[in-house]
C-alpha cells in the first residue's frame, strides 16, 4: 500500500540498513556513519542526540517515488482503511429548528510532502477539497450529495477493511437517516446521537 507514497522512500532507506547490519557493518565506525546519513534522510531525521555527537552527517539523497498515471480504487480502499477518517459531528446551532446541526465528514490525512499525491486523488474523484497546515495535508469530503452518491457506493464497491469498516458502516446508517430527515426529529436526533457515540476512538471492542 505504501507504494506510491513518499513512505516508501523510508521503506527503501530502511532496507538499506538492514542489509548493512546484516554485513555486520553496524560494528565499526565506518558502518555507523554510513547508517546514521541513511538515518538522516529518513522521516524526521536524526534525533537532536545523535546530532551533537555526530555533527558531521551527511544525508543521502532520498529514493525518488514517482506517482501512478491514476489511482487504482483497490488502493484507496486499501489506505483509507489505513489512513482514512469517517466521521459525525453534532453542533448547536441557531439556525436550525432543532438547534443542533449534523454533518458527516470524510477524510484522508498524510505528510504534506504527498500534496501531489491527494491532488491525483481529488482529480481521480472528482469532488472534495484538499487542506494543508504545518506538515499535514489533509482530503476531506463533507458535501452530503457527494458522500452519499460516491464516498458510500465507492467503498460498497471497494470495501474498507479491518475495524474501521465499522466506522463506515455507522456512517452509512448517519447517512441513511439523514437521507430520510430523520435527524430534523428528536427521535432521530438520538438515534445518531447514540451512532456516534460508539465511533472511532468511542468504539468498544470488548
Amino acid at each position: 500500500m505504501i507504494g506510491i507514497l513518499k513512505k516508501r522512500a523510508d521503506f527503501e532507506l530502511f532496507k538499506s540498513i538492514v542489509v548493512l547490519m546484516d554485513q555486520k557493518k553496524h560494528l565499526n565506525l565506518e558502518g555507523i556513519i554510513k547508517i546514521l546519513s541513511i538515518r538522516a534522510s529518513m522521516n524526521i531525521g536524526l534525533s537532536r542526540e545523535l546530532k551533537v555527537v555526530f555533527p558531521n552527517i551527511t544525508p543521502v539523497p532520498r529514493p525518488l517515488v514517482e506517482l501512478p498515471e491514476n489511482i487504482d480504487p483497490n488502493w484507496l480502499a486499501g489506505f483509507t482503511t489505513a489512513e482514512g477518517c469517517f466521521f459525525v459531528d453534532i453542533k448547536k446551532s441557531l439556525s436550525h429548528k432543532s438547534g443542533v446541526q449534523i454533518s458527516l465528514l470524510f477524510q484522508i490525512v498524510q505528510h504534506s510532502r504527498d500534496t501531489l499525491l491527494f491532488n491525483l486523488i481529488q482529480k481521480y474523484l472528482g469532488y472534495g477539497k484538499i487542506y494543508t497546515e504545518k506538515n499535514i495535508v489533509k482530503f476531506i469530503v463533507t458535501r452530503f450529495l457527494d458522500l452519499d452518491l460516491k464516498i458510500i457506493p465507492l467503498f460498497e464497491k471497494y470495501p474498507i477493511q479491518g475495524v474501521k469498516s465499522l466506522d463506515y458502516v455507522d456512517f452509512c446508517k448517519v447517512a441513511a437517516l439523514m437521507k430520510e430527515n430523520c435527524h430534523k426529529t428528536k427521535e432521530g436526533l438520538e438515534q445518531i446521537r447514540d451512532i456516534k457515540s460508539g465511533m472511532n476512538t468511542k468504539r468498544n471492542y470488548g
